[in-house]
Parts: structure tokens; C-alpha cells; sequence
């Protein structure tokens, strides 16, 4: 039986469209996207699959968590070939409003988040991003009321900040992080990867190996302050600029001096080129 998906991109059709499911007791499974997919979005895809009898994917490139300077204008887009790779996939519907339906003339509504997203970390570095996110993603959840939205682990300081912000808003979904999707040497999958000229894909992997190369070392029992700092220099020598290497508390994200103070998260970012990689992983 053909897999019939629906493309909404107003409200009005796309609550129809999940009142029916609800009807019929059927659960529902949002992945938020910015569109330009790849294996790490389809790994989201097969997990909100698993969980749900139906499944959304939404397709926004969301202006509000770019900044002036960054790269909204030119961020990959891929539209066409997005919905048919989601239809082979069998999901259900794609929500994707424009930013006039999104954020229509007289919007004056946005969320400041605290906590996780104010730690010294992308905030550091993007200001304006987590309000960006916080709100999209609100609006999101309460435009699909989803039972279950999965985000990939990759942006593991978006992960935390939008788990706290549905938990202080009372919102009724459970938000699952899916570890990220890596190429075979390691390479956290992005969509901005296609940045990268062919000399820097052939660099960017040393990102993950110092990530890994620090775990192992935190884990033999070396000091936390100096593991960080031998990788930031391997990072530098490698070609990157880099913006933060950090080892912290995996739930709240506050710095960590030891082991005994918590589970260990090890995040990074880094520029290479023209392009910001960013990457992380338990210790």
C-alpha cells in the first residue's frame, strides 16, 4: 500500500490532519528539522517510527537563531528531494510553514531560556541562539502537541535546553535525544558538512579523535584541567580556530573539576574554514 504524505504548510490544515490521528488513539512522533537531510535525521526518523503510529517531520529554517552575520541565506536547502526521501521512509506528514505562517506581521511572543542555555558554551559564542530555538521549538510542540519528539544528541546543549524548557513549561512530551550519526571516520554528521572543501573533510575527523583521545585519558584517571588543555592544543595544531573544549556536568552543563562531581559530558566547537563544527560525547 502506497504511503500517502502530506505536505501542510499552514496551522489550520495541519491540526485537522493530527485531530484525526487523536481520534483514532493513535500516538505521534515530531522530528523538528531545518531540512537538508541525512542519515542522522533518517536515524531520527526509524526511532520516532518505533515509537508512534505516526510520524511528523517538520522543515523550517528558523531566521531567529541566526544571527545578522551568519549563514541563514545561504544554509542547504533541499526541499524537493527532502520529501521524497521522508515518503520512502513512510513517515506520515511534513509540517512546513513559512516563516510568514511561522512568525506572522505583529509576532512579539519569544522564550529567554536560563539554566543549560547560559553556561559559557554556544551562548558564549551565539547569544541569540537558544532564544531562537526555545521559542520555534515551543511553538512547534504546541502546533503538532506531539507524545514524543526526537532530537539528535549532536547539538547535545540544544538537547538540554529544550528538555528543561518543555519540562518548565509543562508541556506533555517526552523529549528523546538519539545519539549522533557519525560517517565511518568519525565525522559528526551535519548538513554543514557540505561546507567543507576536500582538504578540510580530510582534517575534520581530528575533532572526534581528541574528543576520544580526552575521555580516554579522564577516564585513566588524569586530571580534568589538564586532559582539556593538551586537547585544545592538539585542536589549534590541527588547523582548527577553536571556540570552546569543555568537559561538564552532562545535565546541568556546569564545569566539572572531577569525575566524583557528576556524569561527564566533553563538548567542542571549532571553525574550520569557513565552516563551525561542533561535536561531543559522554566520558
Amino acid at each position: 500500500m502506497a504511503n500517502h504524505l502530506r505536505v501542510i504548510r499552514t496551522v489550520p490544515p495541519l491540526r485537522r490532519a493530527l485531530e484525526h490521528y487523536r481520534k483514532q488513539h493513535e500516538r505521534i512522533a515530531l522530528v523538528p528539522t531545518m531540512g537538508a537531510l541525512h542519515r542522522g535525521h533518517m536515524a531520527l526518523v526509524r526511532e520516532a517510527r518505533r515509537r508512534a503510529k505516526r510520524v511528523v517531520v517538520s522543515v523550517f529554517v528558523n531566521p531567529t537563531q541566526f544571527a545578522p552575520h551568519e549563514d541563514f541565506a545561504s544554509y542547504p536547502r533541499s526541499f524537493a528531494t527532502d520529501v521524497k526521501v521522508l515518503r520512502e521512509a513512510k513517515v506520515d506528514l511534513v509540517w512546513a510553514p513559512s516563516v510568514e505562517v511561522m512568525y506572522p506581521n505583529g509576532f512579539a511572543t519569544r522564550l529567554a531560556p536560563d539554566g543549560a542555555a547560559k553556561v559559557g558554551l554556544e551562548d558564549e559564542f551565539r547569544p541569540h541562539f537558544f532564544g531562537g530555538v526555545a521559542t520555534v521549538v515551543a511553538k512547534l510542540f504546541t502546533q503538532v502537541s506531539p507524545d514524543f519528539a526526537l532530537f539528535g544528541q549532536k547539538d547535545y546543549q540544544q538537547l538540554r535546553v529544550v528538555t528543561q524548557m518543555a519540562r518548565d513549561l509543562d508541556l506533555p512530551v517526552k523529549v528523546i535525544g538519539i545519539p549522533t550519526a557519525r560517517e565511518p571516520d568519525g565525522l559528526a554528521l551535519s548538513s554543514r558538512n557540505a561546507y567543507l572543501s576536500s582538504a578540510e573533510r580530510a582534517v575534520a575527523p581530528m575533532l572526534h579523535r581528541v574528543l576520544r583521545q580526552c575521555a580516554t585519558r579522564i577516564k585513566n584517571g588524569e586530571k580534568i584541567d589538564h586532559v582539556i588543555n593538551v586537547g585544545r592544543i592538539e585542536i589549534d595544531v590541527a588547523g582548527f580556530v577553536l571556540d570552546y573544549l569543555e568537559a561538564r556536568h552532562a545535565l546541568t552543563l556546569a564545569p566539572i573539576a572531577s569525575p566524583k562531581d557528576g556524569p561527564i559530558r566533553l563538548l567542542v566547537a571549532a571553525r574550520l574554514g569557513k565552516t563551525r563544527l561542533i561535536d561531543n560525547i559522554a566520558v
